[in-house]
């Protein structure tokens, strides 16, 4: 039965990682094949073993038709392309517990209704209303919406699309496990009204006693520095902890115990069995209508159940709800069975009901920390102290996640295990109950408690958080060796017995000592990350790193720096850079920068900024960019072109016009990387250093706005490829059609970030250029195609600097249109 069931989910995890929905009329033969075996009874040892190779290939093949038949459903509700960007006037409810910001509020919308002729809208959608904060005397700029309210909206909408990068968050995936199926935002001056203050319904209700839950920790903590731990604890709102206070939960490991996870929902689920049961056995007419043990296992799952549905319902909550039904069901049937089928029926359970759960790094980690605990502590001879078992399972946990969290996330709490035995006793036994009786009662001295105890515990935590070694972090590793790693942690950690068991940590050594692909001298890379509307490209040789621009701001607090940038310099092994360039004074150039200074250590900064700006009096050394300053590593020579030194002293000169044009000379090949130039600069660079421009490899000035790119200056440059770092649809237009013609009717192969996510090029020293765009290598069902513009064959261009430009004519293999 367990390895049946592992098959199922290995089967629902296989249609994820498809790039286009299969037609699942062939995977019903497999099935039928599988389950005509399992009828079939074997006479000798091959036909046992036949017989059940077909009922577990069976069962992968139902795991893959049901997630494949899940998705086909999923994906019908979708927006057209043709009504994106445009007013769509609609009917429907404030579908969850809305989310405010400092600037507007994002909330999931239930669609009822679409007004407006011929447009169709998904049923469930995510929107956010945006105005100017609240003034002394004057209301917020957007209402203050409630879950389970009807409104009539006027929305622009547009299909599920995110940023794409090597080791990056797939939104795209995310939005579909959530079954939200277009973003967009309210037109507010185009008419909205509420129709009705509650839509009664139990999955409204529910969003509206968490909103009411928020709204009364609130009120009972109002200059709380942890009220958002309270709340997170409480119902699971994890977006109220502020992003320095998560960096804190993560740099200690113990961010799985700010939000209802699977401990919190036991604990409440377990006192509430303990209570029951001893009140239950004193009431000899209630012992004869239920026995106590049937009626305390009902009485801790209803606990638990509307504890998890409290928090939202995530994964790990999910978990301990199915494994507590199971267990309930095994109580009142009077079969117990072995706590691994206990956890095997509760991951079927999950991925029947949400096959792409899957997808969710809390999924793996979740239900493999609790195997983790199950397989070093059932089946032992041997009975030992329940202190010495708390030790060794804190200590198998922590080693079995190091593979998953390398892999996931490139770092590991050392700290973790400290932290998790002083955290664990004080967030699930006083701080979670705590919080929980706090919101139910009418005084606010019980939330007072929970938020001191919390602060107490929150000394400890920040002075752990502050060690310098309090996290590992590393390269990405390769996924065989994470394999190796996770086999070799269960050879390692096996019974007492077990031979050579101290060969576990030999089959470890290859999670930390297998490396990227290193470059050799005189070989140069460049990475163009997406990072939507906005600038951020790394640049490597052999033994040195350039950041070039930084991206810009999404919101207070959040950037592509701490979201895009710093996760990938850390997955690709980047510990440190040489140099920072922050080309010109445009928040997406200039938006993630804080991040990566705070992240990682920087040699220097090279900049247009003005000499107060906050980078510029933050960093040392802060260099101004100014033409002729160069310098070489590993064989490839770095040029600043521009800008002249005498634009500073003229306030005539724009900033976009201030940019830090770096021209980059390897033996294979040249780049050019000339921020947001526009015509005035362009000229002035083709009358000053004309010769210096020539580049294989071009990003496109002021991402291919039409104030730039003039012919003579396309002429010019002469590059074989030019990337365009732009945004899905962004509101300015980039790049302009007329551009974009300009470097296509010169042969000019074009990349651009929201179609081909982040693109890479390679030049060698030997002239081989390569250039791969990461869509074409990370193609998954979901992503929303750019309609007859296709994401381009990553290997079909392997050419040199000497190669004709006929051969640079965009092709498409497989015949997708991505």
């Amino acid at each position: 039965m367990r390895l049946a069931i592992l098959c199922f989910v290995a089967g629902a995890w296989w249609l994820q990682q498809q790039s286009a929905l299969p037609d699942t009329g062939w995977a019903w033969a497999p099935a039928a094949l599988g389950l005509a075996a399992a009828a079939v009874r074997a006479a000798g040892m091959a036909q046992w073993l036949m017989r059940e190779a077909l009922v577990k290939a069976g069962c992968v093949a139902l795991g893959f038709l049901w997630a494949a038949w899940c998705a086909q459903q999923r994906l019908a509700d979708a927006l057209p392309a043709e009504w994106e960007g445009r007013d769509i006037a609609i009917v429907g409810v404030v579908a969850a517990l809305p989310q405010p910001y400092e600037r507007g509020v994002r909330f999931e919308f239930d669609v009822e209704r679409v007004l407006t002729h011929g447009a169709h809208v998904p049923g469930r959608i995510v929107l956010s209303w945006w105005g100017s904060p609240a003034r002394e005397g004057e209301p917020a700029g957007f209402p203050e919406l409630g879950a389970g309210e009807r409104w009539e909206l006027t929305v622009r909408l547009k299909r599920p699309r995110g940023t794409a990068n090597p080791h990056g968050f797939d939104y795209e995936g995310w939005l579909l496990e959530r079954n939200l199926r277009a973003t967009g935002y309210v037109r507010p001056k185009a008419g909205s009204s509420r129709l009705a203050s509650m839509v009664h319904r139990p999955a409204y209700w529910i969003e509206r006693v968490r909103q009411q839950a928020r709204t009364r920790i609130q009120a009972a903590l109002p200059e709380g520095p942890y009220a958002g731990v309270i709340a997170a604890l409480a119902i699971g709102d994890q977006r109220a902890i502020p992003p320095e206070q998560w960096q804190t939960f993560t740099r200690t490991g113990v961010n799985h115990l700010m939000s209802i996870s699977g401990l919190h929902v036991t604990m409440v689920s377990g006192l509430v069995l303990a209570l029951v049961g001893s009140v239950w056995r004193r009431i000899p007419r209630l012992t004869l209508a239920l026995p106590a043990l049937k009626a305390a296992a009902l009485a801790g799952l209803g606990a638990g159940l509307l504890y998890a549905l409290l928090a939202g319902f995530a994964v790990p909550a999910q978990r301990t709800v199915y494994m507590l039904a199971v267990v309930a069901i095994a109580l009142w049937l009077g079969v117990i069975e072995s706590a691994s089928v206990v956890l095997c029926a509760a991951l079927l359970v999950v991925v029947l009901i949400d096959p792409w759960a899957v997808l969710a790094p809390g999924f793996w980690l979740s239900f493999g920390a609790v195997a983790v605990i199950l397989y070093v502590t059932t089946g032992r001879i041997r009975r030992e102290h329940w202190l010495a078992t708390w030790g060794r399972v804190q200590v198998a946990v922590t080693l079995a996640l190091i593979p998953p969290l390398l892999a996931l996330f490139q770092q590991v709490s050392v700290v973790s295990p400290i932290a998790n035995a002083a955290a664990i006793p004080v967030v699930s036994l006083v701080v979670a109950p705590l919080a929980l009786i706090g919101v139910a009662v009418p005084f606010d001295l019980v939330l007072q408690c929970a938020h001191l105890v919390m602060s107490g515990c929150m000394v400890l935590l920040e002075w752990l958080a502050a060690l310098p070694d309090a996290v590992w972090q590393q390269h990405a590793p390769p996924a065989w060796s994470v394999v190796v790693a996770i086999a070799a942690l269960a050879w390692l950690l096996a019974p007492r017995g077990l031979p050579a068991r101290w060969l576990g940590v030999v089959g470890l050594l290859p999670l930390f000592t297998v490396a990227p692909g290193a470059l050799r001298a005189g070989d140069v890379e460049l990475v163009v990350l997406d990072v939507g509307q906005g600038v951020s490209a790394l640049v490597r040789t052999e033994r040195h790193a350039l950041l070039y621009d930084t991206g810009p701001r999404f919101g207070p607090g959040v950037d592509s720096g701490s979201r895009i940038i710093v996760p990938y310099l850390r997955a690709a092994g980047v510990k440190r850079l040489d140099g920072l360039v922050v080309s010109h004074d445009d928040d997406d150039h200039w938006g993630g920068a804080a991040s990566v200074l705070q992240a990682l250590p920087v040699d220097w900064l090279l900049t247009s900024l003005p000499d107060l700006d906050p980078l510029v009096v933050r960093m040392e050394p802060a260099l101004r960019c100014e033409s002729g300053q160069s310098w070489e590593w590993d064989g490839v020579r770095f040029e600043v072109l521009h800008p002249a030194r005498a634009s500073y002293a003229n306030s005539a000169v724009k900033d976009n016009d201030r940019s830090c044009v770096v021209a980059i000379a390897a033996p294979g090949g040249r780049l050019l990387l000339p921020g947001d130039i526009e015509r005035r600069s362009e000229e002035e660079l083709l009358g000053r250093v004309p010769e210096r421009l020539r580049a294989n490899v071009l990003l496109a000035p002021h991402q291919g706005s039409r104030t730039s790119s003039i012919p003579d200056f396309v002429q010019a440059v002469a590059p074989n490829v030019v990337i365009f770092p732009i945004g899905y649809r962004n509101r300015f237009g980039h790049p302009h059609r007329e551009v974009v013609r300009r470097y296509a009717d010169r042969g000019v192969r074009i990349y651009r970030t929201d179609r081909d996510g982040a693109v890479t090029i390679a030049i060698r020293a030997s002239g081989e250029i390569s250039v791969t765009p990461y869509r074409a290598l990370y193609r998954r069902y979901w992503q929303t195609p750019l309609s007859g513009d296709p994401v381009p064959d990553p290997h079909e261009f392997r050419g040199t600097r000497d190669e004709e430009r006929g051969a640079m004519d965009e092709k498409v293999g497989d015949g997708e249109s991505r």
